[in-house]
């Protein structure tokens, strides 16, 4: 009877490889100092929507404003990270964003490297968006590269950690120093090079946001709140000599992922990834190369 209630017990229990990602044997979160957010930062827009305490910055959106902030220094190549807990409930058509971007300085042709977190429905899951937006090939377009997941938690429950690993041969997105995507440098054309800033934002894109647009921020569960703490910014600055050597998402000097963080990264996109940009048959793939390059 003990055998054959145990037996029953593991068949209940999700399998682990199943239901948590395995280990990256890496944890690049760790080796990166934490920073105040007004050492590191300031506010660029909505600052009566920002509040900072317990080195925890709280951002909110109501129907009046939203709120962003902005890196004190440029960045050429870094470690960008921070630990977000985002609002639960009905957030349908909200975007917290956490990501560089060099917008102001070329307004129009900038390039944008995206950690988004899209509002939802209630009992729905957030969706994490990833993109990369780069210059194009010097026709102006701007191409987004989305490739989007569902996470392994509920990011409403508790803070967890999300970075951009940005180096001149490739942008690695992690989450909880798990890879979730790597996207290599194939060309010049392809890839952001130019200096960028790290921002992050609360806002109301209810044109796009939920089922593209299908549902809109609503009012009446306002405000729309996601907290920020653990800031990392570490890396190349705009201003640092030429030999200035970017950081890296693994052990390797040179850079790359080990065997072990592309199996995670691979558990991920199996289980977890609902879209990816060079999988979409409506998208023109001669605008995004390195689909298949």
């Amino acid at each position: 009877m003990a055998f054959l209630l145990l037996a029953i017990l593991i068949f209940m229990v999700p399998s682990s490889n199943a239901s948590w990602p395995p280990s990256p044997g890496y944890w690049p979160s760790s080796k990166f100092g934490s920073m105040s957010f007004y050492k590191g930062f300031r506010n660029l827009w909505g600052p009566q929507h920002q509040r900072e305490e317990q080195n925890a910055l709280t951002i909110w959106l109501d129907r009046t404003s939203g709120s962003g902030f902005k890196s004190v220094k440029p960045f050429r190549s870094g470690y960008f990270g921070a630990s977000i807990k985002l609002q639960p409930g009905y957030t349908a058509g909200v975007i917290t964003a956490f990501y560089l971007s060099n917008n102001e300085a070329h307004p129009g042709f900038h390039d944008e490297v995206d950690i988004e977190f899209l509002g939802t429905t209630f009992g729905r899951p957030y969706t994490l968006q990833t993109n990369v937006y780069i210059r194009g090939s010097g026709d102006g377009k701007i191409i987004g590269r989305e490739m989007k997941f569902h996470l392994w938690f509920d990011p409403t429950q508790a803070f967890h950690h999300y970075a951009i690993m940005w180096s001149p041969k490739e942008i690695i997105f992690l989450v909880d120093d798990v890879p979730i995507r790597r996207y290599p440098r194939k060309s010049a054309a392809t890839f952001p090079l130019r200096p960028m800033w790290l921002y992050g934002s609360i806002w109301d894109a209810s044109s796009w946001a939920t089922e593209d647009g299908k549902y809109k921020a609503d009012y009446k569960y306002q405000p729309f709140v996601a907290r920020y703490t653990n800031f990392k910014a570490s890396g190349c600055t705009a201003y640092a000599p030429a030999r200035c050597h970017p950081v890296s998402a693994s052990p390797y000097r040179s850079g790359g992922l080990t065997r072990q963080q592309y199996r995670a990264m691979r558990w991920v996109q199996r289980y977890h990834m609902v879209y990816n940009y060079c999988m979409d048959s409506k998208r023109d793939h001669r605008l995004t190369p390195e689909c298949w390059g």
